[in-house]
């Protein structure tokens, strides 16, 4: 990356900056490649953030089959990280996971997983586990049926008339899949191997089959990657993660910077899992240094942009991001590893900035926590807008999940030094419900940039990316007139 103009003299965030055109030999957006190249198995440089109001088992799921990874939190329990991670690894590559509901559930318990939206359905059925048969089926719900029926109305009563469906077999490629669900006519159906259930389909999920290839380990399943904090036998939880599956394991602190850090890495390192490790968070080459030192390979990056965060206004304590993520980029090059850009992304073009400054992948915490696949229900406020609620990892309410098992008096103290958001309304864009939808912008923004930069890799980009200096002015500029809704 090379800064156009003049060079800054103090530290620069997103809002600061902006992309300069130059000559291309780039024609066509579907000509880059943005595998992130951090030795992970993501095909995308999209991360979801490791809180508990973010990265769940299904968005972790859904993400991976677009080719992101998501980061499960550390403050869930190992007994139940474990069943996350095993449950990810169970999900269809190629298919997306049915959603099932049993006859006598009720358009409004439905609505509390779904919108009434286009592109995704419910399965009904009555039977127990996994290995439904057709016949055990009753039908398939479309999610835009959710809006016109009454919230009692029961699903069994809305999907008479038997499911559509697709043998695996008859699809050889999504195109194939694609061209199937148009002559069935269908919004969803169901697909079957053997004559068993193994996922549903939609023409937008087959759609994107064709666009986006899929993150997924050694043996062909979905990718996933877990969090651990700091504290407590380190190792063992990391054997238990990788025992259970995980493809990235990620070493998470406020403070990355410190001796309990490097502490926990050497011990993690010493293990030789043969998977890459995450630690952070830092802002400085110096954490790069230190942190790869004792077992990195990629450092998370950022302290105090997160839109839960209250860091910086509580301690003073963080960094701009840009420039924090254009000075760690740089020292983990030279030093053989990468960098998580983490937080204060909130447009593609922050995505793209991002990378441009050097970070092979982007973390993203709020903007997935009003998605559809998201932790959590549904919620529908005054106005009947739909949203969820999110709150910070070091917030009252994160602190609350984390301690519960101390006594009282322990767990109090512990709340006395809580910092961030504990409750916030983080609305269902109704355009964009869901996470396939905000990759969908995304990526499409970040192959833009990469076509005007001349660049068909993110490594390319960072070495390509012309960055110039705005005003305030300048970055409101660019913005278009706000649509209300």
């Amino acid at each position: 990356m090379e800064f156009y103009g003049s060079q800054p003299d103090v530290d620069l965030t997103y809002s600061d900056v902006f992309l300069v055109p130059r000559r291309s030999g780039v024609t066509s957006r579907l000509d880059v490649d943005l595998t992130p190249h951090d030795g992970t198995p993501a095909r995308l440089p999209l991360v979801s953030a490791n809180m508990n109001s973010v990265t769940g088992a299904r968005l972790a799921a859904t993400l991976a089959r677009r080719g992101g990874l998501g980061v499960l939190p550390q403050d869930m329990p190992l007994q139940e990280l474990d069943a996350a991670i095993r449950w990810v690894k169970a999900q269809p590559v190629r298919w997306d996971t049915p959603l099932v509901l049993p006859t006598t559930a009720t358009v409004a318990d439905a609505s509390r997983l779904l919108p009434a939206i286009e592109g995704h359905g419910i399965v009904v059925s009555d039977a127990a586990g996994e290995q439904l048969t057709i016949d055990q089926i009753a039908g398939v719900v479309p999610a835009s049926r959710l809006g016109t029926a009454l919230p009692d109305a029961r699903l069994g009563d809305l999907a008479r008339g038997g499911a559509a469906s697709i043998d695996a077999d008859d699809v050889e490629t999504a195109r194939a899949a694609f061209d199937l669900l148009v002559a069935a006519d269908a919004e969803t159906v169901c697909v079957l191997h053997h004559g068993h259930l193994v996922g549903t389909l939609s023409q937008r999920s087959a759609l994107r089959s064709t666009l986006y290839a899929p993150a997924v380990d050694g043996d062909g399943r979905l990718a996933v990657a877990a969090a651990i904090g700091i504290n407590g036998d380190v190792r063992s939880k990391a054997r238990a993660l990788a025992a259970a599956g995980v493809d990235v394991l990620v070493l998470d602190t406020a403070h990355g910077h410190q001796d309990g850090m490097l502490k926990a890495l050497a011990a993690v390192a010493e293990l030789r899992l043969g998977l890459p490790l995450v630690a952070g968070n830092i802002v400085t080459a110096d954490g790069v240094t230190d942190l790869v030192d004792a077992g990195a390979t990629i450092l998370k990056v950022g302290v105090g942009p997160g839109a839960m965060c209250t860091t910086r206004m509580m301690t003073a304590v963080g960094r701009p991001q840009f420039s924090a993520v254009l000075e760690t980029a740089q020292a983990a090059r030279e030093r053989g590893a990468a960098v998580w850009a983490d937080g204060g992304v909130r447009y593609p073009r922050d995505v793209a900035l991002a990378l441009a400054a050097g970070a092979a992948s982007v973390m993203i915490g709020s903007w997935f926590a009003g998605t559809i696949e998201a932790p959590g229900e549904l919620l529908v406020d005054e106005r009947g807008r739909a949203y969820k609620e999110s709150w910070g990892m070091a917030s009252t309410k994160a602190v609350q999940g984390r301690f519960g098992r101390l006594d009282a008096y322990e767990r109090a103290r512990k709340e006395l030094f809580a910092e961030g958001i504990s409750s916030s309304k983080i609305y269902v864009d109704p355009l964009r419900p869901s996470i396939e939808d905000l990759v969908d912008m995304i990526t499409a923004g970040v192959r833009s940039s990469f076509t005007y930069a001349g660049a068909s890799s993110v490594p390319e980009f960072a070495d390509r990316a012309r960055v110039g200096l705005q005003s305030a002015a300048g970055y409101e500029e660019g913005k278009a007139l706000p649509v209300s809704w």
